[in-house]
């Protein structure tokens, strides 16, 4: 099995006794392969500090500290405080749908707008590239262009991070590098099992896959 869901923790899923491998998840008690998120989260913290932001901000939404993904907000809160600056991290309940995603980051926009004065730079790092490409087009829609005073970095280098209205700055994830380890850990548990004397199940190994940061517009230094 290869799982990427989060609905079952790793303790009930290694009493099943069969070859597994968890991928971006919780995976204590069996292999695992995920994104070192960690150093995503340092990457982006790094790429605003280049920008010369003012204030630096963090939007993602609440999960349990043993998930891997709560690496990037560790990573970015301590780049930031190394730096002598303070982050700001908003952990918002920020719904399932689309539409119910936008409700809630145009009322976070509007705090931010609120909260920071205009003239002084927001850099924004977001948990995934559809907050990171929703909050630019609220941006858009009051502006009618990203003024100097936002920088904003999202994560998955996914699809709308490429074709948002600017091109976003985003944190890859290194997909082919990350299916090809989990394969080898699933192989290799296969291939004890297949022995006439089976082997026993080995400790399990969690592998870490670097990051790499894709600048786009949305950091522009000019």
């Amino acid at each position: 099995m290869i799982v990427l869901s989060h609905t079952i923790p790793s303790d009930e899923l290694a009493s099943y006794n069969v070859p597994i491998v968890a991928i971006e998840r919780e995976c204590d008690n069996i292999c695992g392969v995920t994104t070192d998120n960690f150093k995503g989260g340092e990457m982006a913290a790094r790429q605003l500090l280049a920008c010369e932001c003012d204030h630096y901000l963090h939007v993602n939404v609440h999960f349990p500290k043993s998930s891997p993904a709560y690496g990037r907000i560790v990573g970015f809160e301590q780049t930031i405080q190394q730096a002598g600056k303070q982050p700001v991290i908003y952990q918002e309940d920020l719904g399932n749908s689309v539409h119910e995603i936008r409700i809630q980051l145009k009322q976070l926009f509007e705090r931010i707008e609120t909260q920071f004065p205009a003239e002084e730079k927001k850099g924004i790092f977001f948990a995934n590239d559809t907050y990171a490409n929703i909050f630019l087009n609220l941006i858009f829609q009051k502006y009618g262009l990203l003024p100097d005073t936002y920088k904003l970095i999202g994560f998955d280098n996914s699809t709308a991070s490429a074709e948002a209205i600017l091109p976003i700055t985003t944190i890859a994830q290194q997909k082919e590098e990350m299916v090809h380890e989990a394969m080898q850990l699933l192989i290799r548990q296969m291939e004890g099992r297949k022995k006439r004397r089976p082997e026993p199940r080995f400790a399990p190994v969690q592998v870490e896959v670097e990051p790499l940061l894709i600048k786009r517009e949305t950091t522009s230094l000019e």
